[in-house]
């Protein structure tokens, strides 16, 4: 779907569905005032009547408006005359791109600007507007026999003022970026897992670097991750039949001399718990294991998108977590690409295991900092749920920008503590480190191993068990996220 914009009176327009505003109370906002007295007071009529409902969301088409140059009228109610948080506005721009799916027109326009935002000024508004849409078009139907139907919307226009333009382009720019990377990792998620294993996302990787010229690709196999010395990857991946890959792609847009930003997302294309097997319930959903691998494909993709003027490495660690005779066992003892050994007493825990590698393996790059993303803990989902992501590492600095970043882009973090007395309860009597800390503050214990690999550098970690999919349900699938969290957090660092 396009998205432009314009600076044209809204009553002027030719279009099939022009979107304006009503308040709670039935209050027509700025551009359904205009149209209510071009029409001789047809939408004050309608409203009368109580055909619209006061709730935000709701809305009403109209038809044949006398004296107006669009088709239909669809008005919308955003609730109290007052800013709208930013979940209301997505849940207003939800039942707009809704109704406008369902009508015959093959383009809309939105006459929204006097629309309020809390905390938001025309740039932060608009992007969230034009991400809700865009977003809200995405479709995974690869693998259905029957296609969803072909939609006749194809172009939205943004309606401002005039002195806003600049800025309003800008913010649909950056959302279509944005986007464009959500669905990459929303595809790569909603794979199924005999498809989308190690060596498919090594392909992904080099397709993405063969259609940008300023993107380099390295796809390491299982013998060149051996003699890298990444005994803990390694035996992540023993059990399958599927072999492992660490896949490297280098963002070159800044200068050559600066320090690059680095993301490291765990990839573990499915996760049965090897020989800590789960429970049968709901392991289909393991296939998202994969989800912090993914958002570092869109987060790399949406840089490429934007052009932007910094240096990127996103570093991937995929492996498939099986059982079988040759997988890991609890009570193995491997040796890491740091030379730390680990004590393994869970087969399922073994994010950290092929993430402790790749985290040592960034150091080469000189970072500026380093983030990694993982569906790391079920106790994040305990602690935060389906809304947060969990945030923890050793940079405050780092941290508040990261949390700065996700309150901009509506995808938000929350810090968990990283103090030192949890460490102690990774302590072995056989290794230098077990790979569980026990039932207590999971979370925080995850975090403190992958802590033990990263003492040269800024680092931060953000866990996504909770956030990365939703579960059940006709909505389930990958959610993109925290895509849109690191890209703002990027285009900050970039200074745009």
């Amino acid at each position: 779907m396009e998205l432009v914009v314009k600076s044209v009176n809204p009553e002027t327009l030719k279009t099939a569905t022009l979107v304006v505003a009503v308040s709670e109370g039935r209050v027509l906002g700025t551009a359904a005032k205009s149209l209510d007295a071009l029409s001789g007071g047809a939408l004050s009529a309608v409203l009368k009547r109580g055909d619209l409902a006061d709730k935000v969301g709701q809305s009403l088409v109209l038809h044949n408006l006398p004296n107006l140059k669009a088709e239909r009228v669809l008005l919308v109610g955003v609730g109290k005359d007052e800013a709208l948080s930013d979940r209301q506005l997505r849940k207003v721009i939800a039942g707009v791109l809704s109704t406008l799916k369902s009508l015959g027109g093959s383009d809309a326009a939105l006459a929204l600007d006097d629309v309020k935002v809390k905390h938001r000024e025309t740039y932060g508004k608009t992007r969230l507007l034009a991400e809700s849409l865009l977003d809200g078009e995405y479709v995974f139907d690869r693998f259905k026999s029957q296609k969803a139907e072909a939609r006749p919307l194809k172009k939205i226009t943004l309606l401002t003022a005039k002195a806003s333009v600049a800025e309003v382009e800008s913010a649909v720019s950056h959302a279509h970026g944005i986007a464009t990377g959500m669905a990459l990792t929303r595809d790569l998620g909603n794979l199924p897992p005999n498809i989308c294993h190690p060596t498919y996302l090594g392909e992904q990787a080099k397709a993405l670097g063969k259609a940008h010229k300023n993107l380099k690709v390295e796809v390491f196999d299982e013998k060149k991750i051996k003699e890298l010395g990444m005994g803990s990857f390694l035996a992540v991946g023993q059990g399958s039949a599927q072999p492992p890959r660490l896949i490297v792609m280098q963002y070159q847009g800044g200068k050559k001399s600066d320090k690059p930003y680095v993301l490291v997302g765990k990839g573990i294309t499915f996760d049965t718990g090897g020989i800590s097997i789960k429970p049968a319930a709901n392991m289909d959903e393991m296939k998202f294991d994969m989800c912090g691998a993914a958002s570092v494909f869109g987060t790399v993709r949406a840089v490429l998108e934007l052009n932007l003027p910094i240096n990127l490495v996103g570093i991937v660690a995929a492996a498939e977590n099986m059982p079988s005779g040759t997988a890991t066992r609890p009570g193995d003892i491997v040796t890491t690409m740091s030379g730390q050994t680990v004590e393994i007493l869970n087969t399922d825990a073994e994010g950290r295991l092929v993430l402790c590698d790749a985290l040592t393996y960034a150091e080469r790059f000189n970072p500026q900092a380093v983030i990694d993303i993982a569906t790391l803990t079920g106790a994040c989902v305990v602690a935060l749920g389906a809304h947060t992501s969990g945030l923890l590492g050793n940079n405050d600095a780092l941290m508040n920008q990261l949390l700065d970043a996700g309150k901009l882009a509506d995808d938000r973090a929350w810090q968990l503590p990283l103090f030192d007395e949890y460490q102690e309860q990774l302590d072995s009597p056989f290794a230098d480190i077990a790979n569980i800390g026990g039932p207590k503050a999971g979370t925080i214990t995850a975090a403190c191993f992958l802590s033990r690999f990263t003492k040269a550098y800024d680092w931060a970690h953000l866990d996504i068990a909770g956030t990365a999919w939703l579960s059940g349900g006709k909505d389930k699938g990958a959610t993109g996220r925290p895509v849109p969290l690191l890209t703002q957090y990027l285009l900050d660092r970039a200074g745009v």
